[in-house]
């Protein structure tokens, strides 16, 4: 039996305050009323939810809200969550900035330590903020951004072939003894960081809308390697 490719997901956030009030001044805006139902929605009509095998999302509140009301039924104790800051969204605006992980911890008491150890990067220290300073990985310059989209499908990448290997192993086992493992991937984050992440400029989900793609290698090499690309799923293949 033949291992099918992991899916990648992407999911723009649901409806957020300051997409209705134009106050890009909100730090870390959570979801509106209209954004909770869009996302509720989301996790209603999502293709297969039982194959998701891990959300990835950007630790700002409106991603994360988004996360739970659409995904939290596959996400039994957060341990199949990460918040991976690579993934917030583009500009340095205060709509755009996170919030420092003790108040993360405030509003999403239920997520264990792991959680928030992963994603102050340092798992002795829980209160490692510095993705919310805009500077170094983190900057909202073109450059910056489309460095930190390009780590982000490594990333991708990597959880992919961790996915299939594991497939693999399940393959070698007979029939009684085989698991039905999770496979696809489920990322949400930010319409304009998904521009650097796709490389498509032309891509606009709309609110808690999806796109599915394969994470694969280009034929073209960047110096460091093959790159890794993200490329469209064929609408034959779409669920």
């Amino acid at each position: 039996m033949s291992s099918a490719k992991p899916k990648i997901f992407l999911v723009r956030h649901a409806e957020s305050v300051h997409n209705v009030t134009k106050d890009f001044h909100i730090r870390d805006p959570g979801l509106t009323t209209v954004g909770h139902e869009q996302a509720a929605s989301l996790g209603a009509s999502f293709p297969d939810l039982s194959s998701v095998a891990v959300v990835i999302s950007s630790p700002l509140t409106r991603a994360i809200e988004t996360t739970l009301d659409a995904f939290g039924s596959v996400l039994p104790g957060g341990n199949n969550l990460i918040l991976d800051p690579y993934l917030q969204e583009r500009s340095d605006l205060p709509c755009d900035t996170g919030s420092p992980i003790s108040v993360l911890k405030g509003r999403f008491p239920s997520f264990p330590d792991v959680i928030w150890s992963s994603l102050a990067g340092n798992t002795s220290e829980l209160d490692g903020d510095d993705w919310l300073e805009k500077k170094g990985d983190y900057a909202a310059d073109d450059e910056s951004v489309a460095k930190r989209a390009e780590k982000v499908r490594k990333i991708l990448w990597n959880v992919a072939q961790n996915i299939l290997q594991a497939q693999n192993e399940e393959d070698k086992k007979s029939a009684d003894e085989r698991e039905d493992l999770k496979k696809n991937i489920v990322v949400v984050t930010h319409g304009v960081f998904m521009k650097f992440l796709t490389e498509d400029e032309t891509i606009d989900l709309p609110k808690a809308g999806w796109k599915d793609y394969y994470v694969e290698e280009a034929d073209k090499f960047d110096g460091k390697g093959k790159r890794i690309v993200l490329t469209p799923v064929p609408l034959a293949e779409d669920p």
